[in-house]
């Protein structure tokens, strides 16, 4: 062993260790276009819960649906751009549950369902953990679950439901106190719908771009001339069907 050798340090020693090519270690990022219409439906959900908290319940029942607008862009530019990561997948399932669980829970407390006390926000808790159970599911049934079917709810149907009747309910003049009883029992049985094992068309498979019947034609023409006309009450409507159709099909089934 020489003499310079003997001298060296253990931090000359370490120093003196290759660490590679920069480009071996990678700075790691995050994709800014999706993530970008995520926080989008982030704020547009803690919105609602500011306007709520304001008395504006319209504005409130808005900001939920504007929320859902998003949401669905995210995932569609994140595939279109190719830039799905797992941070957006962590971040879009964080952003829906302020947007779809604790500001329609919320939301509606402040409402209506105040003046009925703890039975109250009993009810909006079990919606929030139902929103939060099923997101949880879904997320663990990535992959799993058949293309064409949800199984329970969606989280962003159930927010729908809530914030379409809100909605509609303010359009028309009705009172949240009026209708407290009604949503006492709405919105819990909205959560559980969101954890059951009922199917719901996803339309994930729906074929945009084939050919169909002159009358498919107009019947969109027609829904959205009446969700122009009334947009709150054609809304609430569409989405309380939704919400209808997956318990009503089980029915269905069994008396055929």
């Amino acid at each position: 062993m020489s003499t310079d050798d003997m001298k060296k340090s253990p931090v000359d020693e370490i120093e003196d260790i290759d660490v590679g090519d920069d480009k071996k270690q990678p700075h790691k990022g995050v994709y800014l276009l999706p993530n970008l219409f995520t926080t989008a439906a982030l704020f547009s959900g803690f919105y609602s819960i500011i306007a709520a908290m304001n008395e504006n319940y319209a504005n409130a029942a808005v900001a939920i649906f504007i929320s859902m607008l998003f949401d669905a862009l995210d995932g569609r530019v994140a595939r279109l751009t190719h830039t799905q990561s797992a941070f957006g997948a962590e971040y879009d399932s964080l952003a829906d549950m302020v947007s779809f669980g604790i500001a329609p829970a919320l939301v509606v407390f402040t409402w209506s369902l105040a003046p009925l006390g703890k039975v109250g926000w009993i009810a909006a808790f079990i919606y929030a953990v139902g929103a939060a159970l099923r997101l949880a599911r879904f997320n663990t049934m990535l992959g799993v679950e058949e293309k064409r079917y949800f199984t329970g709810l969606p989280s962003p149907a159930a927010a729908a439901i809530v914030a379409g009747i809100i909605w509609a309910a303010n359009d028309k003049g009705v009172s949240g106190e009026t209708l407290a009883t009604m949503m006492a029992l709405i919105v819990p049985l909205t959560g559980l719908l969101m954890v059951s094992n009922v199917k719901y068309r996803s339309f994930k498979d729906l074929n945009l771009k084939g050919r169909v019947p002159f009358v498919v034609l107009l019947i969109a023409v027609l829904v959205l001339v009446l969700i122009a006309l009334e947009p709150a009450l054609s809304l609430m409507c569409v989405f309380c069907l939704y919400g209808l159709w997956g318990p009503l099909g089980i029915v269905f089934k069994r008396l055929r």
